[in-house]
């Protein structure tokens, strides 16, 4: 498990560095001058700009980014916001984007699996067929829509804030907003992995002995049915606790988001490809973590898949 733990975390450098580049060359192809968004700017300005970015070619910004960001970890001054550097930014904005993600994927999860499993142990009742409706609506209904509803009920009914950040009733209809896509996947996801396990000899085996249902079902059909749960909440974590760039949007939250939608407007180079490297650790980091988890929940199964 270490060694293949360690092996994975060894791959991460060329992992960030293909992604870097495949950023880099999208963003600089990429139409418009950062610093040419104000009007009737001097030429001379826009020159100075870029030689203190060192972005008068695609060379000189990619070698001397890269270098910065390894050598010192700094992901350079902000083209947008030239009084910020990116690390400003992604330090104040980051935890935010986290606390909402943390909190949509707990409701994601809790809610999801609950749900798939009952809609499993009520196969063809209510509530299974009202389980896969609401699944379909979630999977289908973009989440601008959802967030502006939620808004839209807010600011009607207002028992809890429209907007903003700063208390936990300001984050509840952004987190439900953020985990209702997640949440139909494991609805689903839930719902068909518990109806493989149900059919097993080992819970009719279980039965014989006097267990009680909600005993088989709770205890030793979740544990082998949450596996490809499990394999999707990687991503989806990463996702969530990244934030939600339309969600943060929609109800005014300070995370991590907007910047990353003001940068691609703005051409804001340093901010994107910052912002795209933290993403992509946050996938990485996560995805092994899965990975570890798999080997923790059922001890059966070579992660390392090495060949006997």
């Amino acid at each position: 498990m270490l060694q293949m733990a360690l092996w994975r975390i060894a791959q991460f450098p060329l992992i960030l560095a293909v992604i870097y580049l495949l950023t880099f060359t999208l963003a600089w192809v990429a139409p418009g001058n950062p610093f040419a968004n104000e009007k009737n700017m001097d030429p001379t300005v826009i020159a100075n700009l870029e030689k203190r970015f060192h972005a008068r070619s695609a060379g000189e910004f990619l070698w001397h980014y890269p270098k910065n960001i390894v050598l010192h970890g700094d992901f350079g001054p902000s083209m947008q916001y030239r009084e910020w550097s990116v690390n400003d930014i992604i330090f104040a904005s980051l935890p935010v984007s986290v606390a909402l993600g943390i909190f949509a994927v707990a409701i994601a999860t809790f809610v999801g699996v609950g749900v798939g499993t009952l809609a499993a142990v009520k196969r063809g009742g209510f509530l299974d067929w009202t389980s896969l409706s609401i699944a379909l609506i979630g999977i289908s209904l973009p989440s601008f829509v959802t967030a502006a509803l939620l808004l839209m009920f807010a600011a009607k009914t207002k028992i809890v804030p429209a907007g903003g950040w700063g208390s936990v009733s300001s984050a509840i209809l952004p987190a439900i907003a953020l985990s209702l896509l997640p949440m139909a996947y494991i609805v689903r996801l839930t719902r068909v992995s518990m109806l493989d396990v149900l059919g097993s000899d080992f819970v009719r085996t279980a039965r014989a002995k006097g267990l009680s249902r909600s005993i088989v079902v709770w205890k030793h059909c979740l544990r082998n049915a949450f596996l490809p749960v499990l394999s999707y909440l990687g991503p989806a974590a990463a996702f969530a606790m990244t934030g939600s760039f339309v969600v943060e949007k929609v109800f005014n939250i300070p995370g991590l988001g907007q910047h990353f939608v003001n940068s691609v407007l703005n051409r804001d180079r340093t901010l994107i490809l910052g912002v795209v490297l933290v993403y992509s650790v946050f996938l990485l980091t996560f995805n092994l973590l899965v990975d570890i988890a798999y080997a923790w929940v059922d001890p059966r199964i070579d992660v390392t898949a090495r060949k006997e």
